[in-house]
């Protein structure tokens, strides 16, 4: 328990959620299809290029046996840096690490012969030649001119201060300490070798590096925890991808969901009857998004409690990949659709909607959700239009929908529509107390798109649900409403893993709202799913008790994943399976019909 304790706080301490990204160092770079220009083209900053000397040559090579007449200092590495300088390309600090693999005292004296001919690279102020491999005494390391400095591979800091005043980088062997082939993570005792040699290197004051080490994203993501000043590889691009982008990927959670524990009482129940229908979407919300909210939450979520879940198939009719439009009308209506089409069928041709069945069944219906009102997801459940890009349209079929209740961004799509006339439309849920129980009602949450998470929204969507599961209770009928947690296919856009964990916890408190409901009432039924995941999000990496996750992503876009769905109440059970999106309308539709008999 204390060594854990130990890896968790000199993790959290030495990565500060990855504030400090190293530099990228192009571990014999000499061997890439392209030279200098693949590594310098990703932004490393610093590259490898073995050097052997011979007949008055520096080749770039690893032996003598390897040498290339065409492959030299100059042309490989030299030439391009002055192309670079010579062409005002941009660059940050620039190291060329020569790794002298024949005589140290000949090689270097070549070395700064040649080095002479470029006084652009050798008086630049943010480049650095760095000797590596065989080298000098380390007490005639001060002989050197100015331009030259070197890669120091003891351990001992015996140094005279003018000698270590030439060390630009401490380096060693990972193998001496660890078999660490990159996968998976080091074992508790290699780590603690591993830590403690860092500690030793760090007391040169001087930037540090191991080479030898295993060359993948778990590696890579160990050392830049382990706060190594250069971290090496032999994949510039995929390396640099990688790092520069784990920052951005890695998140904290900056809420919490307080775990709900539902009772179950419904089990119980002979003759289960569902009256009431509470359908939860979250948009773009995959299984490694659900996992990504729980692990944050100290791993467990209320939708997680729950017993009965099921795995649902996404495609549309015209694509492989749905849109939320699609996804959305399948939800709603009981028929596949092609993308962007918002309740009618694959002719164009309006098709009832659930709202509009179950008003024929004398349903009270809503709509929450965390996007504009004529989103979608929500538009699918009371709008008939061809396209969902038909905002203005989609905005009119809000007043002639048969909602009773509706919550959502984008009051300024309704700025010449006299939505009033048709809904009360209140500031906040607690004005919905004040209505008489026919009222039908409606709240903006903005004038465009509604505020994230990250950006300050609050409790917004658990209160708002809770608020309107009383105000539609009250009206002693039935009612289905339909609540999207809408963000995190928004951020799943975005490669953001902060804002897919904090909008999915956020999600999971509207649905806490919901089975608390659902206990107290006895007759409702809740029902979490997904329209389609988006980003092919993965949870690489995390820290439980820190509430960290480290997420990736293969898109920008919607995936074809199956996306599960979770259902509690009476008759939850029916949910279970693998089946089309279209065939939750029929499932619903079931059961309440099964009710009424």
């Amino acid at each position: 328990m204390l060594r854990k304790l130990f890896i968790c706080v000199l993790l959290c301490s030495v990565s500060a959620l990855y504030a400090q990204t190293p530099k990228l160092h192009s571990h014999n770079d000499y061997m890439q299809k392209v030279p200098f220009w693949n590594a310098f083209s990703a932004g490393l900053n610093s590259i490898e290029v073995d050097v052997f000397l011979k007949k008055g040559k520096l080749y770039v090579t690893h032996s003598v046996n390897e040498i290339d007449k065409n492959k030299t200092l100059e042309k490989l590495y030299l030439d391009p840096m002055m192309e670079v300088l010579n062409n005002n390309i941009a660059f940050q600090d620039l190291q060329l690490l020569v790794d002298v693999k024949s005589d140290a005292i000949k090689t270097l004296d070549k070395i700064q012969q040649t080095l002479k001919k470029y006084p652009k690279i050798i008086q630049h102020s943010q480049i650095k030649i760095v000797i590596s491999g065989n080298r000098p005494n380390a007490e005639d390391y001060f002989k050197y001119p100015e331009y030259i400095s070197f890669d120091y591979q003891e351990l001992d800091n015996a140094l005279a201060p003018k000698n270590l005043a030439k060390v630009a980088m401490v380096s060693t062997s990972f193998k001496d300490y660890s078999v660490w082939n990159g996968k998976g993570r080091l074992t508790h005792d290699d780590f603690d070798k591993v830590s403690n040699i860092i500690k030793k290197l760090k007391s040169f004051n001087k930037p540090i590096r191991f080479w030898a080490t295993p060359d993948s994203k778990s590696a890579w993501n160990t050392f830049v925890k382990l706060g190594l000043d250069f971290v090496n590889t032999d994949q510039p691009s995929k390396c640099a991808e990688y790092v520069n982008t784990l920052n951005h990927r890695t998140a904290k959670a900056l809420i919490k969901s307080e775990v709900y524990q539902p009772t179950f009482e419904y089990e119980k129940q002979v003759n289960q009857k569902v009256k009431n229908v509470i359908f939860f979407i979250g948009d773009g919300n995959g299984l490694s998004q659900i996992s990504s909210a729980t692990l944050a939450n100290n791993k467990q979520l209320t939708v997680t409690q729950l017993k009965n879940i099921g795995f649902i198939k996404t495609q549309s009719t015209d694509d492989f990949t749905t849109d939320s439009a699609a996804g959305g009308t399948a939800f709603a209506t009981g028929q596949k659709s092609y993308n962007r089409a918002i309740g009618v069928n694959t002719n164009g041709n309006s098709i009832p909607n659930i709202t509009e069945a179950l008003h024929r069944l004398n349903y009270k219906t809503g709509c929450i959700t965390t996007d504009e009102i004529i989103g979608a997801t929500p538009a699918a459940f009371y709008a008939h239009q061809k396209d969902r890009g038909f905002e203005k349209q989609i905005a009119k079929d809000l007043l002639t929908s048969k909602l009773d209740f509706f919550a959502g961004g984008g009051s300024r799509f309704f700025e010449d529509l006299k939505i009033d006339q048709v809904f009360n439309i209140v500031a906040n849920t607690s004005q919905l107390n004040n209505l008489d129980k026919s009222a039908r009602a409606g709240i903006f949450f903005s004038k465009g798109g509604v505020l994230s998470i990250a950006e300050g929204r609050g409790n917004l969507l658990a209160k708002t649900t809770k608020d309107a599961l009383t105000f539609l209770s009250k009206k002693e009928q039935p009612f289905f409403i339909m609540i999207e947690g809408a963000q995190i296919d928004t951020f799943g856009h975005h490669n953001d893993t902060e804002g897919i964990v904090n909008e999915g916890i956020d999600f999971d408190r509207a649905i806490t709202e919901a089975i608390k409901f659902a206990d107290a009432d006895g007759e409702t039924l809740v029902i979490i799913t997904a329209d389609h995941e988006t980003s092919g999000f993965s949870v690489s990496s995390g820290n439980v008790e820190t509430h960290q996750i480290e997420g990736g992503f293969i898109t920008h876009d919607h995936t074809a994943t199956m996306v599960p769905i979770f259902a509690y109440g009476p008759q939850s059970d029916k949910f279970r399976g693998v089946y089309e999106n279209n065939e939750v309308f029929h499932k619903i539709m079931e059961v309440i019909n099964a009710s009424k008999k």
